[in-house]
């Protein structure tokens, strides 16, 4: 037998050899998110391509509608992992799992809205008043920083406590004066009370009080299953490289397939409103530290509003090294 034939069947029996070997070895993963573009966009596009499946991942996709139910899920172990916004720095700092891959700045998705018919024009107007907001939330987070830049206290405001589409529906019936939400709840808003006022967005407290989104594992499950994780990681980065060297086509793809109910121009809103980097951008702000000092700013206000007893700094329970690991190999 000739040599190039005979590598070329070799090369084919290996071939054959592999694949029951590779499904053989998939691993399932169960995760929970958020559907919203600044949560989930990487996670879909990543779909969209078969990444996953190629990576041996049998992912098992659940949306919540908070991130505080998602922590609660992954703390009574229904899920394994999950993509979530500014609860990134809550739960783990908390001791419950370990933050292991970083989405994107939460630049300006976080938005507050009022009434101006109600006798708000202004931050300062909102002294005494009724918001409506999911508290422990990106949004609230976001909230606490416009007020304190304009020299509210944030004590001096009734805050309501409800589910995100709670507090949209509560603004939009005028239940009360204002709500500080996040997209795409300002698309119902929008299209709902025309006469309804955006006084500020998250943009304008970055980067000194950027709000990151991103991923976070179980404790058990990121102590059993790294590589699981660093594969996690290898399929983000193609998606995530992806969705910014072609952004259009990304969104299309994501409008077609996984947001039939935005319209593409309010899901290229949303893209507008996070901050996105590379993987290699991202491997620098690992490195040096950027992002557990933008997570520790999150982890800070937690541990005042919510009165943490001994929470762990972002240096514990940010793990940066599963990423950089898996992105410079």
């Amino acid at each position: 037998m000739k040599r190039r034939t005979f590598l070329h069947l070799a090369a084919g029996s290996a071939l054959a050899a592999a694949q029951p070997l590779s499904f053989a070895q998939s691993t399932k993963v169960k995760v929970g998110y958020l559907h919203t573009l600044a949560v989930d966009g990487q996670m879909w596009l990543a779909d969209s391509m078969g990444l996953w499946k190629k990576e041996g991942l049998d992912m098992e996709f659940i949306k919540f509608q908070t991130g505080l139910e998602l922590f609660q899920a992954m703390s009574g172990g229904s899920i394994d992992v999950l993509s979530t916004g500014a609860v990134l720095s809550n739960f783990p700092a908390r001791g419950q799992g370990k933050v292991f891959l970083i989405n994107d700045v939460e630049f300006a998705t976080a938005q507050l809205w009022v009434h101006p018919d109600m006798g708000v024009e202004k931050i300062s107007d909102l002294k005494g008043k009724k918001i409506s907001t999911t508290t422990g939330t990106t949004a609230h987070v976001f909230l606490d920083n416009a007020l304190r830049a304009n020299g509210v206290d944030p004590k001096e405001v009734q805050l309501v406590n409800q589910r995100m589409p709670d507090a949209v529906t509560a603004f939009i019936s005028k239940a009360v004066p204002a709500v500080a939400l996040w997209v795409p709840f300002n698309l119902s808003v929008r299209s709902r009370v025309p006469t309804a006022k955006m006084l500020v967005d998250a943009s304008a407290y970055y980067p000194k009080a950027a709000i990151v989104g991103g991923w976070a594992a179980r404790n058990d499950f990121y102590d059993k299953n790294r590589e699981t994780l660093a594969r996690i990681v290898k399929v983000w980065a193609q998606a995530n490289d992806a969705m910014m060297r072609q952004p259009e086509q990304s969104l299309d793809t994501l409008q077609k397939n996984y947001y039939k109910d935005v319209p593409l121009s309010d899901l290229k809103e949303q893209y507008g409103a996070q901050k996105m980097f590379t993987s290699a951008e991202w491997a620098k702000m690992y490195a040096d530290g950027t992002v557990s000092k933008w997570l520790q700013q999150v982890t800070d206000f937690f541990s005042g509003f919510a009165s943490i007893p001994n929470a762990l700094p972002a240096t514990q329970y940010f793990d940066p090294k599963i990423y950089l690991d898996t992105v410079k190999a």
